[in-house]
């Protein structure tokens, strides 16, 4: 009877860097790190090449589990999409849109754009005129998360968005 096949600190290294290819295919941000996880425990058993499989075994999980904590609960929230931060409000002014909740006397409306504007496509308003569900409004001003809009009436104008 032969003995089991030793596992050698390249197969980790191998097994962890077939995980991280396979977060090309299959874009979770979870694979990476348990693939990470493999590397670390490649690393471990090259200096320690004497640690017993179910120890390798224990190290890869506590580690995998350490990346994917270390990923979702310090890095990822520190990484927060800030490109909108610093748009000033006359980058948006013109833009033109169309009504999908007429706004009423005590209630504000909304308006979908067709790209978002500041990361979102919707957005309330508060009108300089009467306007119906599908008008087309164009942004006059901005006070806090609310539009300031007016009626676009003239078909001629060129707007920046439909």
């Amino acid at each position: 009877m032969e003995s089991p096949v030793a596992i050698l600190y390249w197969h980790w290294l191998i097994f962890g860097m077939l995980l991280m290819m396979m977060e090309l295919f299959i874009p979770s941000m979870t694979i990476l790190w348990f693939g990470l996880g493999g590397l670390l425990v490649g690393i471990w058993l090259w200096v320690a090449p004497g640690t017993a499989f179910s120890l390798q075994l224990f190290v890869w999980a506590l580690a995998s589990c350490a990346c994917v904590f270390l990923w979702f609960k310090l890095l990822k929230p520190r990484m927060v999409h800030k490109t909108t931060a610093g748009i000033s409000r006359e980058a948006v002014l013109g833009e033109v849109g169309r009504v999908i909740k007429a706004a009423e006397e005590d209630r504000l409306g909304r308006v979908r754009f067709t790209t978002p504007l500041l990361g979102e496509d919707e957005w309330s308003f508060r009108c300089e005129g009467p306007v119906a569900i599908g008008d087309r409004v164009a942004i006059s001003d901005i006070s806090g998360n609310t539009l300031i809009v007016t009626p676009v009436h003239s078909r001629g104008q060129k707007n920046k968005t439909a």
